[in-house]
C-alpha cells in the first residue's frame, strides 16, 4: 500500500485528499511542521506533500518547513523521497530554492487539483481515474447567496469538489443560513445525465447549514423540474426557467430592481478575493488554453536532454516524466547550445549529455557552455567508458558521469543526486 505524509495541510485540503486518496486504498499520514520530521521516519512514506504559506515579506517560507526539508535531504533513510510542495505565489528564484531538498512539483494555490492527481499517480505509479467531460462550474458568494453556474457539462470531479467549495465559502463568511441559487441555463440535459445530476443535488445539499428551501435552481430543461418534483428528499427546493421568479424575494427584501439584483449579485463576488491556503479551485488546468495549462501544471525541474539516439531520448524523457519534470529534446548539439544561450535566464535546471555525436559532440558542448558561462549542471550519459574520456568530461565541468544503459530510476535518482549536491 503507497503511504504519503502530508505536513502543515490546511483542513479544507485536509478533509477533500483524505476522502479522495482514501477511496484509492492509499494510507494518509498528517503531520505539522514540528512533528514532521519524527512521522516521516517511522512511517518512510512513499511521497510527501508540504503545505506552505506566506511566512512573512521577508521569509515567504516558514523556516520550520525549510528546518523539516533539510533534515530530510540530510537524512540517507528519506533523502530520495519526492517531494510535492502547495503553496502561495512567490518568486520563481524562491521555489526553485526547494529544488535541493527534493522537490519535484510546486502547487500555486488554489491548486488545479486534476494537475495535482496527474502528478500523485505519476510518482505512486498509481493513475487516477477521472472524469474529463468538459465542464464549467464557477462558485461565488454575494452576500449570503452562493452563487454556482454550471455550464458545458456535468463534470462528477468537479461536483465533487464542490462540496469542499461551499464549505470553504460558508467557513470563510460565518453563514449561518445560506441561499443557494444554481444556475444551468447552458446546460443540454437529457435522461443519462441523470446520476450526475442527482449527484450535484446530493452535493449541495450535503452541507448541513444548506436547507432545501434555500435551494433555487434556474434550468430550461424540464428533465430538472421532473427529478425534482419526483424525488421525496428535494421537497422545497424551486425550480424555474426565468430568473425573475427565483429572484423576486431577494428583491422584495432588499427593494433593488431585479436587474440590479443581476449586476450586484450573480455578477459581483463579495467574498474576499484572496485565495487562502485552504482556498478550492473550481477549474482546472485542462480548462485553460494550452499555455496557461503549461504555466499551472506545477512543474518545476525543467531538463534537457542532448543525445543523437531518439530511443534514448524518448526513454530519458519519460523516466523524467514520472517524476512530473518538463523535458526539451535535442537531437544535435549545435542546436540545444544556441537554445540555451537564448533562454539564459530561464534556462534548465540539468542537462543530460552524450559524448557521441555527429554534428557536435559532448565535449565541445561543455566547451561552449563553459565559455558561454552557463553553469546548469550536466549529466554526461554515454557508451563512452574509457577512463580519459570520462576524466575529460569531468574537467571540463560535467558533475557526474553515466555509463549507457541505465534503469530510469537511476537516472532520476543521479539527477537529484547532482541537484543536491550544487545547492546545498
Amino acid at each position: 500500500m503507497a503511504k504519503v505524509l502530508i505536513v502543515d495541510a490546511a483542513p479544507i485540503f485536509k478533509d477533500f485528499i483524505t476522502d479522495k486518496l482514501g477511496a484509492e486504498n492509499i494510507q494518509l499520514e498528517f503531520a505539522t511542521e514540528r512533528d514532521a520530521y519524527v512521522k516521516m521516519n517511522s512511517d518512510f512514506p512513499d511521497l510527501i506533500i508540504v503545505n506552505i504559506k506566506k511566512y512573512s515579506e521577508e521569509e515567504a517560507i516558514n523556516p520550520l518547513i525549510i528546518d523539516f526539508l533539510k533534515k530530510k535531504i540530510e537524512d540517507r533513510n528519506v533523502h530520495s523521497v519526492p517531494v510535492i510542495v502547495t503553496g502561495p505565489q512567490i518568486e520563481k528564484e524562491k521555489i526553485s530554492q526547494l529544488l535541493k531538498y527534493g522537490m519535484i512539483k510546486y502547487f500555486k494555490h488554489p491548486i488545479k487539483y486534476d494537475a495535482l492527481f496527474d502528478a500523485l499517480g505519476r510518482v505512486l505509479k498509481k493513475p487516477f481515474i477521472m472524469d474529463t467531460t468538459p465542464a464549467v462550474m464557477d462558485v461565488h458568494l454575494n452576500n449570503n447567496i452562493i452563487f454556482i453556474e454550471a455550464a458545458i457539462g456535468l463534470n462528477r470531479e468537479k461536483i465533487f469538489l464542490l462540496k469542499y467549495k461551499i464549505e470553504e465559502i460558508i467557513e470563510k463568511n460565518s453563514l449561518t443560513m445560506p441561499k443557494v441559487i444554481l444556475m444551468m441555463t447552458s446546460l443540454n440535459l437529457s435522461f443519462v445525465d441523470g446520476m450526475n445530476l442527482e449527484l450535484l443535488f446530493d452535493t449541495i445539499r450535503k452541507n448541513p447549514k444548506i436547507h432545501n428551501r434555500n435551494i433555487k435552481v434556474l434550468s430550461l430543461d424540464d428533465i430538472v423540474a421532473e427529478m425534482v418534483d419526483g424525488h421525496e428528499e428535494y421537497k422545497g427546493i424551486e425550480v424555474a426557467k426565468n430568473i425573475s421568479t427565483i429572484l423576486n424575494s431577494i428583491v422584495s427584501n432588499d427593494g433593488d430592481s431585479v436587474e440590479e439584483v443581476i449586476s450586484n449579485n450573480i455578477l459581483a463576488d463579495t467574498e474576499k478575493s484572496e485565495t487562502g491556503d485552504a482556498s478550492i479551485e473550481m477549474r482546472f488546468s485542462s480548462d485553460s488554453n494550452k499555455e496557461d495549462a503549461i504555466n499551472e501544471a506545477g512543474s518545476t525541474l525543467s531538463v534537457a536532454i542532448v543525445d543523437d539516439d531518439n530511443i534514448v531520448r524518448v526513454l530519458t524523457q519519460k523516466a523524467f516524466l514520472s517524476i512530473g519534470a518538463t523535458s526539451d529534446l535535442y537531437e544535435n548539439g549545435r542546436k540545444f547550445v544556441e537554445t540555451a544561450i537564448e533562454k539564459r535566464e530561464k534556462g534548465y535546471d540539468i542537462i543530460i549529455l552524450d559524448i557521441f555525436m555527429e554534428d557536435v559532440d559532448g565535449f565541445t558542448v561543455l566547451n561552449l557552455l563553459k565559455q558561454g558561462k552557463i553553469d546548469t549542471p550536466v549529466i554526461v550519459y554515454s557508451q563512452a567508458f574509457q577512463r580519459d574520456m570520462i576524466v575529460k568530461a569531468l574537467s571540463l565541468g560535467a558533475k557526474s558521469y553515466l555509463l549507457k544503459p541505465q534503469r530510469p530510476e537511476a537516472i532520476i535518482q543521479k539527477a537529484m543526486e547532482v541537484l543536491n549536491a550544487g545547492k546545498k
